[in-house]
C-alpha cells in the first residue's frame, strides 16, 4: 500500500465570491510506503481555464506568481502525470490522504470540468483532518499548521504552498500511521 499525502492550491478571491468557480493551480504530494518512508514527491503548477489570471489575494496567499501559472500545463496533462506517478494505473494499491475534503472535492470538480474520470479519487481518499480530530475527540477543526506544531514538529516551507503543506501533513500522518482507518 502506498499513501499519497497531497495538498492542492486553487484560485481564490477575497471574500469568496459565489459566482467565481475555483480551479486547482498547484498539486504537491509525497508517496509514502506502508512504513511511512518517503518513496518520492510530485509538485506541479496547473494553468486554470475559467479564470486564468490569479487575483492579488490569491497571489499573496499562496506566493504563486502569474508567470508560473501562465507557463503551467493544463489540468488533464498534470493530473494524468500525477495519477501515473501515484500508481493509479498499477496493480499496487494507493490511498490519497489530504487535510480535509477540499482537495478531494477539487480533484472531482476539475475532473468533471475537463470531462475526465474521477473514480480514482472518489473511492480511494482518506480525510486525515476528520480522523485526526475524531482521534483527539476535538469538537472544532484546527488548521494544519497549528496541528503540526501541537504534534511537536516545526512547520517548514511556505504555508499555502502545496508541496510544503503536503510535507508538513506527512509528519503528522507518519506519526499516527497505524491509527488511520481507510
Amino acid at each position: 500500500m502506498n499513501y499519497i499525502v497531497f495538498d492542492l492550491e486553487a484560485t481564490c478571491w477575497e471574500g469568496k465570491p459565489t459566482e467565481m468557480v475555483q480551479e486547482i493551480i498547484e498539486i504537491g504530494a509525497l508517496k509514502l510506503n506502508e512504513y511511512g518512508e518517503v518513496e518520492g514527491s510530485f509538485n506541479s503548477f496547473i494553468r486554470p481555464v475559467l479564470h486564468p489570471n490569479l487575483s492579488l489575494f490569491c497571489r499573496q496567499l499562496t506566493t504563486i506568481d502569474q508567470i508560473s501559472i501562465n507557463r503551467a500545463r493544463l489540468f488533464p496533462d498534470v493530473v494524468e502525470d500525477f495519477q501515473e506517478w501515484a500508481g493509479v494505473f498499477d496493480d499496487e494499491d494507493c490511498l490519497f490522504c489530504s487535510w480535509g475534503s477540499f482537495d478531494r472535492n477539487m480533484l472531482i470538480q476539475d475532473s468533471t470540468l475537463h470531462s475526465m474520470d474521477s473514480e480514482w479519487i472518489e473511492t480511494n481518499h482518506l480525510n486525515v483532518r476528520r480522523q485526526y480530530h475524531d482521534m483527539k475527540r476535538w469538537k472544532t477543526y484546527k488548521g494544519l499548521k497549528k496541528v503540526v506544531e501541537m504534534e511537536g514538529f516545526e512547520f517548514t516551507g511556505v504555508y499555502h504552498r502545496a508541496i510544503s503543506d503536503a510535507e508538513n501533513l506527512a509528519k503528522v500522518f507518519v506519526k499516527h500511521i497505524d491509527e488511520w482507518r481507510s
